[in-house]
């Protein structure tokens, strides 16, 4: 009985961690330091150091909403990059935003990555990193996001369920879809996903 106990709660664990894409460790796991990297010290003089959060950079920190449609995306990038993403016979159109991480990106095209369906992504493993900002890295997404997840690394396209994304962390926002989001919603299953330049 004992075994079970401990076999379960960490099937729990590991089914909670693949039910995303790329699923992060939260916040809370990391160690508690300041901004110099050292552990926080009360300033009262005692010896027992201070329980503070870290800042957590979230999806839609400095970002270009629109909410009056939830049918499209949430995120709005006006100058970009426009790319199509080939599912099969399926063009979703993107912007792609001028981030570092994005730029490196577009200097690939055309790329193609092996992607599958999730409950509120697609995702798939890139064979090549990219590189990336650590300011840039934020816990969470808007639906219709392109994001690139540092921890894989992998590249997904967000959109569903940004309500109760910030759990997930170590994205980078690369771009977002232009279109209708259920156009990627009613796509399931595993594709080569071609990304190229719009023409």
């Amino acid at each position: 009985m004992k075994k079970y106990s401990v076999f379960i709660p960490a099937l729990l664990c590991v089914s909670l961690m693949l039910s995303a894409c790329g699923a992060n460790a939260d916040s809370n796991d990391a160690a508690q330091t300041d901004q110099a990297g050292a552990p926080s010290v009360s300033s009262s003089g005692g010896t027992t150091p201070e329980k503070q959060e870290p800042e957590k950079r979230v999806a839609k920190d400095d970002a270009q909403m629109q909410t009056d449609d939830p049918a499209m995306p949430t995120r709005v990038i006006e100058n970009g990059t426009r790319i199509n993403l080939h599912f099969g016979d399926t063009v979703l159109p993107g912007i792609l935003n001028d981030c570092d991480t994005a730029k490196a990106l577009m200097d690939m095209l055309p790329y193609t990555v092996h992607m599958n369906s999730y409950s509120h992504d697609f995702c798939g493993v890139m064979p090549d990193e990219l590189p990336y900002n650590e300011n840039e890295v934020h816990y969470g997404w808007l639906n219709g996001d392109i994001d690139y997840a540092i921890d894989a690394p992998y590249f997904t396209i967000l959109h569903s369920d940004e309500d109760i994304s910030e759990q997930y962390g170590y994205q980078v926002n690369i771009g977002v879809l232009d279109c209708e989001l259920s156009q990627i919603r009613e796509l399931s299953g595993s594709y080569d996903v071609l990304i190229e330049l719009a023409q």
